[in-house]
């Protein structure tokens, strides 16, 4: 079966660390926040500050990392972006174990691992492209895909329910050695990593001119281009509208907190599932046409949360839409990224993947604070409403045409 591929050891151990990793970061979920209202009794403004300026100036500071990652060795900068998430989030604790942890404090912090963030995955999707052979990134990226999804299910709840019991620091420390533990797991892949060539690349213009080396080959490339532009608008578009719709559900309609935590973590499932079915929809009908089709499903689910309303009803549709979104995102996600692996030059991943989430945080950052405004004029409802319809036209953004060759086409759907 297509699911069942041994992908390596290297591939095993790269995945135990990913794994690891995620658990604990969903593990910690929102955690930032609790601790700013919990402990330094932050209002509203100084919350949203805190996501929003996290994301942006955390995506800013990326920058000059993906053409320092992308001449380097990937392990030991994984390794190293591990070391430093594990640092400054442990020093949380510290600061809040002797009286001194304060606001700033949260958002350097907060600025520091969404850069470590940027860094690590650009070297992380550099290296899973040099270990793991072209017809089995669909898998591949499936099961990183599954991982997340199965930790989002199990992580938040149970992060929740720590917090409760032994206060809102302990999830902080979890997230922070999973990242040593990820470190670990790191190096003991073992083995000799060469060490990139510059293939000619001068040193000004890698200073200077490289920095954006990354935007000038994806708006270039005639597969990657639309995909970008896709990809940005979708999760921009979704997670604009996530504070949005628990002002409505938790303010005006009156649902209960557990309602709402059910009715964002049972649809999680469908993400599990959508990612073990990707690569088996590949094998039978083509890597871009699967892509194709789960990107247009995904953009019709996010018009129905406009319309919820109290009770059992309203809360069944929000379950229904969430699980049909997500599940388009599971089969989406993981052939989306062995695509883009698959048609970026192995001389320009870091700098690709890395100008990819810094574009996507900002924009998520961006576009959170203008759906904000927008419903602090027409209200939760229609903002909620104009994102959806904006949705419904992110399909017309994906490539009409597969620009795979078609010997590669034959190998990625390859069920063996």
């Amino acid at each position: 079966m297509v699911a069942r591929r041994r992908l390596g050891r290297r591939f095993g151990w790269l995945w135990a660390a990913y794994a690891v990793s995620t658990f604990g970061t969903r593990l910690a979920f929102d955690a930032f926040a609790l601790i700013a209202i919990l402990v330094l009794h932050a209002g509203p403004a100084e919350v949203s500050v805190l996501a929003a300026a996290g994301l942006a100036v955390g995506a800013v500071v990326a920058v000059p990392l993906g053409p320092w990652v992308e001449f380097r060795r990937k392990r030991p900068v994984m390794v190293a972006m591990d070391l430093t998430r594990f640092v400054a989030l442990m020093s949380v604790p510290a600061a809040y174990a002797v009286g001194l942890l304060g606001f700033v404090q949260l958002l350097v912090v907060s600025v520091v691992v969404g850069a470590a963030d940027i860094a690590f995955n650009a070297a992380g999707g550099a290296y899973l492209k040099a270990i793991v052979r072209p017809e089995d990134l669909v898998v591949a990226s499936g099961r990183f895909e599954s991982t997340n999804w199965t930790a989002t299910v199990l992580g938040p709840p149970l992060g929740t329910a720590a917090i409760g019991f032994f206060g809102p620091v302990l999830t902080v420390v979890t997230d922070a050695v999973s990242h040593l533990l990820s470190a670990a797991g790191i190096r003991a892949i073992g083995g000799h990593e060469p060490q990139p060539v510059r293939a000619g690349t001068k040193e000004v213009r890698l200073r200077f001119g490289g920095l954006f080396e990354g935007w000038r080959y994806i708006l270039a490339h005639p597969a990657l281009r639309p995909l970008f532009l896709n990809t940005v608008l979708v999760s921009g578009l979704i997670m604009a509208t996530s504070p949005l719709l628990a002002v409505l559900m938790l303010g005006d309609l009156g649902f209960a907190p557990w309602q709402y935590g059910l009715a964002f973590g049972l649809p999680c499932v469908g993400g599990i599932i959508g990612s073990r079915l990707a690569p088996r929809l590949v094998a039978r009908f083509g890597r871009h046409r699967v892509m194709l089709t789960a990107g247009t499903l995904r953009a019709c689910w996010s018009l129905g949360p406009a319309f919820v309303h109290p009770g059992v009803a309203g809360l069944v549709l929000v379950i229904v839409v969430e699980f049909g979104l997500i599940t388009c995102m599971g089969v989406f996600n993981p052939v989306f990224a062995a695509y883009r692996l698959d048609r970026t030059a192995t001389d320009r991943v870091a700098r690709t993947l890395s100008a990819w989430s810094v574009t996507s945080k900002a924009t998520v950052a961006v576009m959170t604070g203008l759906w904000g405004l927008l419903a602090g004029i027409t209200g939760p409802r229609v903002a909620i409403a104009v994102a959806g319809l904006l949705m419904l036209l992110t399909p017309f953004l994906l490539p009409r045409h597969d620009h795979t060759p078609h010997h590669e086409r034959d190998l990625a759907r390859s069920p063996t």
